[in-house]
Formats: C-alpha cells, structure tokens, sequence
C-alpha cells in the first residue's frame, strides 16, 4: 500500500482530478499483480555419480560399503601435497592423526584418473575434478545430456564444497615467502573458488539454469540437493545436477583441524596404527573423525518432466529441514536442538509421520560428543519408533570417513541406494556402543535386508548448520 499511497500522492501534486473516480482508477492502475505461486512440483532422484574412497562410481562404491569394506588407511607423505622442496616426512611426523580415506587414484576400473579430468585445463583443482566426474556418471546414469537449448535452459547446477584447494593456496603462499610472485597462476583463483565446480560442469554440458554453489562446512552436500530441489519445486529449473565434492587430503588442512584439539577434539589419533579402526561411530572407543575427500551428484527432476521422457526414478525427495543451533561455532547444543529441528522440519514437509521412516542415516562423525548429541535427538524425534527398533540406524563414516562438504551428498545416495535396494548399509568398528543405546535401539554393524519405504540422510556442519534429507520410495 506504500507505493499505492505515493503514487497517488504523485498524481495529484501533477495536476490530476481528485474526484472518487478518478483516484478509485488510479488505484486500480498503480496496483501491482501478486507475484506467481510457487510450482509446489514433486521432485525425483533420475540419476547418481560419485568418487569416494571406496571406489570411482556408485555401483563400486555401493557394493564395497555393504560388505562391509573400510577405505581409511594411513597417511603417506605424498598425500600432504607440499610444495616442491618441502619435508613432507619431517612434516607427517608432526601430524598428531595420520589416517585418511582418500580417493584411490590411478587408472583401474575403479579408480581416479585425475589427468583425465584436468588434461588441458589448467584452472581445474582437485576438488573440480571429483564433481566433473561424478557428474558426467549422474548425467549418463539419468540419460539426461540434452542438446536442445530449451532443455539446456531448464537444467541448472548446485555443487557446493567445504574448503576448497588448500594445497593450491599453499603452493601459492610458498611462491611469496620466497619472492616468486611472478610465477604465480593466472588460473589460480579459479582454481580455489568453490562455485566453479558448479561453473565447470555448467560449461562442460551447457546448462544455463541456476549456477549455485552452497558453503556450509559438512553440510553443504546436503544444502546443496535441498536446494537444487526448492529451486525445481518453485519453476527456476526442470532438472538439476546437485551435490557436494571436497578435496581436502592435504598438510594444512590436517594440521588445522588437528588444532582444533581444544574444542572438539576433531580428528582421530589413538588409531594411527590401526587405520582401519579409526573411524567407529557410536563407539565408546571413538575420539574424532577420519579426514576423507570425494563427492556425490544427483540429477533432480520434476517427476513430470521425468515421467514424459520415461525416465527410472530412484526415489523421491519428499522433505528438506533445515536448522540453526546458535549455540557455538563447533559444538552442537547437548540437548541436540538444532538436529531435533532439522529433522523434525523435514517430516513435516514430507506428510509422513515418524514411525513412517524405517531407515536413518546419521551425520555421526565419530567424535565424542556429537555422536552422543545426534543419538539423543533421533531418540527425541521417533520415540517409541526408534526404541522399539522400528528405525534402522546406521552412519556409514566409519567405511569412508568424514567427507567435509562431500558427505552429505555421499550420504544421501546410500540413503537413497537403500530405498533402491533394500538394504541399510552397517556402520563399521561398532565394538562397544554408547550406553546411550540400550535393547533394540541400536546402531546396525550389519547390512540388513528390509524393505524402505522412506529414509533421512541428516548432515550437521560448523557455524550450527543442520539439515535433513527425506527420501521415500518412487511416486
């Protein structure tokens, strides 16, 4: 009504009748039209693609995860990526934790052939690189690689990531310490800028929807496919190509997040010796996470447009809750508020009450207290569901680590393979649960075979962001 009243106001300083008919004219000319409804459009998972430590592509990745097969191993002085001259060996032994799940490289079946994916292009990093290919594998799997510009026009791009290429700063900031500025790259902040995985795979297909790239620490995966599917329900795209990717296997990054000692006690360093042990969620034995890298792509599409063009559809998207705990930069409320609210938030907007979920797969990282939060808001949200042992519970982190902005998008494709297939996935080194599980509310450390009807992937990062994904069986 503001700029009704002065537009009124302007007209009769102009000169203009005053009379009832006049002005009732002028307001019906300066009144404004409501802007158009959200399209409230269903949204469908038609295609997946991933690099993770177990393995190059979904079905590897998919298949070692249910056998059980852990991707954490210990740390080599060539993982750290210190610039060329730098004691890499005198540096790992600084290292309080010296485990990692990292992406295995190489040029097998199922591993990573990074020359592949930067041959020719030098503004492409590491953490680019995993999103070029685990999109090309989402796109292919979909069977979506439209040539027509009006399809191209309607498919957009929302790839997130944590930290991007901190070895590239690195190498960078050695280049000033030792007055060698000019050699510096022209391509070096596209090479560390997060949006330009989304940039690169938009290039490389010619998608000219939305170009989104969310940063919200360890739950950027997950932002970023809640995000891709608002944007699908509310008419900016028909398709999106959504998810996170993270390349953070490297000396500063460790070395920060060891520093963080003080505050969470972030990462694992009793099992240096015992890679494979190091990741155990939920275990009273656990004391911190395991540095992983990797990403994980959906293809989202409006089950419209996927059923006109017969597309397989893997699940649907039926709840994105999202929540803030104001509480603390790293550490969650004890009462796990903010989780308790993602999750919550996510059912509501799915229709689906909570002993209607029969599968969660948990953001447990492995570190002391938020494995402890995390079980104490599921047992909040699903009660008696949960208890009883109606809700299977499982974190598959300790197979392949914390995958920083990665792991929300790696999780909510096991989430979603496990609607496809029947099967939740176990959580590895569960050797002594937390007394906070007791009778049938227990984590799995077995895969086991059931039917999903419907499932939540939570992702919780720093700064107090949560989010939950809800996932149910195709429309």
């Amino acid at each position: 009504m503001g700029c009704l009243r002065r537009a009124l106001r302007l007209g009769l300083r102009r000169g203009l009748s005053s009379s009832s008919s006049t002005s009732s004219a002028s307001a019906a000319e300066a009144e404004l039209p409501p802007p158009s409804p959200s399209a409230g459009r269903r949204v469908v998972v038609t295609g997946l693609g991933a690099v993770t430590p177990l393995g190059r592509g979904v079905g590897p990745t998919w298949d070692r995860l249910v056998a059980g097969g852990c991707a954490v191993r210990a740390l080599a002085a060539e993982d750290l990526r210190l610039p060329g001259g730098a004691d890499a060996g005198r540096t790992l032994e600084q290292l309080p934790s010296r485990v990692a799940a990292a992406v295995p490289r190489g040029k097998g079946d199922v591993e990573f052939d990074e020359e592949a994916w930067t041959k020719d292009n030098k503004s492409i990093s590491g953490f680019i690189a995993y999103a070029l290919c685990a999109a090309d594998e989402a796109l292919r799997d979909a069977n979506w690689l439209p040539s027509e510009d009006e399809k191209k026009e309607r498919t957009g791009v929302s790839i997130g990531g944590g930290i991007g290429s901190i070895s590239d700063i690195l190498d960078a900031s050695q280049m000033i310490l030792e007055n060698r500025l000019r050699r510096l790259s022209p391509y070096f902040i596209p090479k560390i800028l997060i949006n330009m995985a989304s940039g690169h795979v938009s290039m490389r297909y010619g998608f000219q929807g939305p170009n989104h790239a969310a940063v919200t620490a360890c739950a950027t995966g997950a932002h970023s496919i809640g995000d891709a599917t608002r944007m699908i329900q509310f008419g900016d795209a028909d398709v999106m190509v959504a998810g996170g990717t993270e390349s953070s296997i490297d000396a500063l990054s460790i070395a920060g997040f060891s520093r963080q000692a003080s505050l969470l006690r972030a990462l694992s360093t009793k099992y240096n010796s015992l890679p494979q042990a190091a990741s155990r969620p939920f275990d009273c034995g656990r004391d911190g996470f395991v540095i992983g890298e990797g990403c994980g792509v959906m293809v989202l599409e409006a089950l419209d447009n996927a059923k006109e063009r017969g597309a397989k559809i893997y699940a649907e998207v039926r709840g994105y809750g999202m929540s803030g705990d104001a509480h603390h930069i790293t550490q969650p409320q004890n009462d796990g508020r903010g989780a308790t609210l993602a999750m919550k938030r996510a059912l509501d907007q799915s229709g689906l009450q909570a002993d209607q979920i029969d599968y969660l797969n948990a953001h447990a990282t492995s570190t002391p207290l938020g494995d402890a939060v995390e079980a104490n808001a599921v047992k909040s949200v699903f009660g008696d569901h949960a208890t009883s042992g109606g809700l299977a519970l499982s974190s598959t982190k300790g197979a392949i680590g914390h995958l920083l902005g990665a792991a929300g998008s790696v999780e909510a494709i096991f989430t979603v393979l496990a609607i496809h297939h029947g099967i939740a996935p176990p959580t590895l080194n569960l050797e002594k649960p937390d007394p906070l599980f007791e009778g049938a509310f227990m984590p799995l450390s077995s895969p086991k075979k059931m039917p999903i009807r419907a499932a939540i992937s939570n992702s919780f990062g720093f700064g107090g962001t949560n989010t939950s994904l809800l996932f149910s069986c195709p429309p």
